[in-house]
C-alpha cells in the first residue's frame, strides 16, 4: 500500500486548496503546496494509477478528470501567467481523457480498457471539470442510475455478471453523489430521495459504514467510514430547498 500511486488525491487536495482561497484561508506557504500539487499532475497525470477505489493500475478516467476540475478551481485564484498555464494543462488532460474514456453510448467509462460505468465519474461534473449539462456527464447520471441504482442506493460499478449484491453491498459515498449530481441539475425531488434513503441507513450511534447491504437491510464495511460522514455533511448543507420548505416558515 506504501507503494500505490492515486493521482486523484491530487486533484482533491487542489480542491481544498480552492475551497481554502475562497474563505480567504490560503497563505504563501499553502500556495507553495498548490504549486507542487500542479507539478505533481504536470509529471505523472500520464502515468497509470489505483484510482479511487485503490485498484489495479488503469488511466482511470475518474483519476484524469478530477485532476481537471481541480486544475480549473485553482486556476481562478492564480496570477494571470500561472492560470493560463494551468487552464492549458486542465484542457490537456481533459481532452486526452475524452479520448480514450468516452463509452460509444456518450457516457463516461471507467478506463481506455474499462467500458464499465462507475458511480465516482458523477463526481468531476460536480466538481467543475466541466459544465455540469455535458452530455458525457448526463448520459453519466443515467446510466449510473439505471446500472448501477437499487432501491434508492448506488453500487460502485458492476464487478462481473453476479447480481450487483452479490459483489459487494451498495456504496453510501455513492448515494450522497447521486444526490448531488441530481442537485446540481436541478432535480430537488431526486436528490431529496437519494439524500434520504442513504442518510437513514446508519447505525446505532448515527455512525455510517462504507456499505450497506440493500438484500439483509445491514451494514457492511468499515465503520466509521470518514469519506460518507464528508458527503452526508455536504449535501445536507447544500441540497437546493423544495418549494415546499421556501414556503413552509417552519422547516
Amino acid at each position: 500500500m506504501n507503494k500505490q500511486f492515486q493521482l486523484d488525491v491530487f486533484g482533491e487536495s487542489l480542491l481544498l486548496f480552492s475551497e481554502a482561497g475562497r474563505h480567504d484561508h490560503l497563505d504563501l506557504e499553502h500556495w507553495r503546496a498548490v504549486e507542487e500539487t500542479v507539478a505533481a499532475i504536470e509529471s505523472r497525470w500520464k502515468e497509470p494509477d489505483a484510482g479511487i477505489w485503490e485498484l489495479d493500475d488503469h488511466r482511470w478516467a475518474h483519476s484524469r478528470l478530477i485532476c481537471v476540475a481541480g486544475l480549473r478551481m485553482i486556476s481562478g485564484l492564480a496570477p494571470p501567467a500561472q492560470a493560463a498555464e494551468w487552464a492549458s494543462l486542465a484542457d490537456a488532460i481533459a481532452a486526452d481523457a475524452g479520448r480514450d474514456c468516452v463509452h460509444p453510448s456518450g457516457r463516461w467509462q471507467r478506463a481506455p480498457d474499462d467500458e464499465r460505468v462507475d458511480a465516482a465519474l458523477l463526481l468531476p461534473g460536480i466538481r467543475g471539470a466541466y459544465p455540469p449539462e455535458d452530455p458525457r456527464h448526463l448520459a453519466t447520471l443515467k446510466s449510473v442510475v439505471e446500472e448501477l441504482g437499487r432501491d434508492g442506493y448506488v453500487y460502485r460499478y458492476r464487478h462481473d455478471e453476479r447480481p450487483l449484491e452479490d459483489a459487494e453491498g451498495a456504496f453510501l459515498l455513492c448515494g450522497f453523489i447521486a444526490a448531488l449530481a441530481a442537485d446540481q441539475l436541478g432535480k430537488p425531488v431526486d436528490a431529496r430521495a437519494w439524500f434520504e434513503r442513504n442518510r437513514a441507513s446508519c447505525g446505532p450511534p448515527g455512525l455510517f459504514t462504507e456499505e450497506y447491504d440493500v438484500t439483509e437491510r445491514q451494514l457492511r464495511g468499515n465503520i466509521p467510514q470518514a469519506f460518507v460522514h464528508a458527503l452526508l455533511l455536504e449535501c445536507a448543507s447544500s441540497l437546493t430547498p423544495s418549494d415546499v420548505d421556501s414556503k413552509d416558515p417552519d422547516r
